[in-house]
């Protein structure tokens, strides 16, 4: 079942737009609120290069809204802050969406070098359990996250 509604609240273009949507993705949602915000207004190429630089921890992922107990990082202040985290597996979510979108724009007719994240957000997914055996009585209860992740992008004139 295909989905329906998005978060956007702009006017939608679309002949000038393009969009993905992924649901339930083994992605922290806390993470994926801070990846959208940096996200936002930045060409495609350079949100890949960001998120590449994460994963490959030249760069952190700056954490302004859930940022307690987060140690500071090295270096210049990304955003405004230097506390941050390098969470890798849901970078790797958010450069499959992003690399989905891109498709989605050149299938539209769409010039890729010139689009331009306008929306970007995330909401709380499926919450999976699983038990985990610790001893003869007791177990312990594990949640595996998940996140619902959208991106719009813009083809900008230059």
């Amino acid at each position: 079942m295909a989905k329906t509604t998005y978060n956007y609240v702009g006017k939608w273009d679309a002949s000038r737009m393009a969009r993905a949507y992924s649901t339930n993705q083994p992605a922290s949602w806390k993470y994926s609120l801070e990846i959208s915000r940096a996200l936002k207004g930045k060409y495609i190429q350079e949100g890949e290069q960001f998120l590449n630089d994460i994963i490959s921890q030249k760069r952190h992922l700056p954490l302004r809204t859930y940022s307690k107990k987060i140690p500071h990082k090295r270096g210049t202040a990304i955003d405004g802050t230097k506390s941050g985290r390098y969470p890798q597996r849901t970078c790797k979510v958010w450069l499959n969406l992003l690399n989905t979108v891109r498709a989605n724009a050149d299938v539209k007719g769409l010039d890729v070098k010139k689009l331009k994240v306008v929306h970007a957000t995330a909401t709380v997914g499926f919450q999976r359990t699983s038990n985990q055996s610790q001893g003869r009585i007791s177990g312990k209860v594990k949640k595996a996250k998940s996140a619902h992740i959208e991106v719009i992008v813009r083809e900008v004139k230059a």
